[in-house]
């Protein structure tokens, strides 16, 4: 998953960013910086293949971010072919179309008291291919920030995780470590995001600073004496 909504990468990053992925044959979930229009296209033209989009409230509004993301006859996508989305390759128009709305996943961010309202509409959609909770917003939203074993927390998740099961749809999330991770799968959810590059690397580093520092200062007292 890249992050352009709380990050500072640009188009320009993530058009290299998914050269990468696309050399290392790594499906991208994508984040762009907010529902509009250009911020999706634009995405997807560079090569993601799936855009989650955050703040996804009501079926109506899906319906609208679906026709951002799928060509026509299925939505109203820009057309740009023989672009870094089809590997510059040449082929029929329809058939191309075709394959590009098949590849082309959408994730719908829920992350605000709306979202949980309408999670049941939302998930029965044909073209919804995941569910993601953004917790730490949608605790926000509640007036609970961070209370994650709050009641009113724990009822709005099984409400989303009773409407993916009812329409088969995949449920994800972040998680901190492989132990939530466990338990979540165990409720239902099927698309893990095990923490980020940044939090792992600030991990390791803390641990390895900490050991060293407490290492050397013990040296230094056996020295000493």
């Amino acid at each position: 998953m890249v992050d352009m909504e709380h990050s500072g990468f640009s188009i320009g990053d993530i058009k290299q960013i998914l050269r990468y992925m696309e050399a290392a044959d790594m499906p991208v979930v994508l984040r762009p910086p907010s529902k509009e229009y250009h911020h999706a296209a634009r995405a997807l033209d560079m090569g993601a293949g799936a855009i989650m989009f955050p703040m996804v409230g009501s079926p109506r509004e899906v319906k609208q971010l679906l026709d951002y993301m799928k060509y026509p006859p299925q939505g109203k996508r820009g057309v740009a072919l023989q672009i870094m989305h089809d590997r510059f390759a040449g082929g029929p128009v329809m058939k191309k179309l075709r394959d590009a709305n098949r590849n082309t996943a959408f994730c719908a961010l829920i992350e605000t008291l709306e979202g949980v309202e309408n999670a049941d509409a939302i998930a029965s959609m044909k073209d919804v291919d995941l569910m993601w909770i953004g917790h730490f917003d949608l605790s926000a939203d509640m007036g609970i920030a961070g209370k994650f074993d709050h009641p009113d927390f724990e009822a709005a998740i099984d409400k989303i995780i009773k409407a993916c099961k009812k329409h088969n749809k995949s449920l994800g999330r972040l998680v901190p470590d492989a132990s939530v991770g466990a338990a979540l799968f165990k409720q239902g959810f099927d698309f893990l995001l095990h923490s980020s590059d940044v939090w792992m690397l600030q991990t390791t580093m803390t641990a390895g600073i900490t050991e060293l520092r407490a290492t050397c200062k013990g040296g230094r007292k056996r020295k000493g004496r």
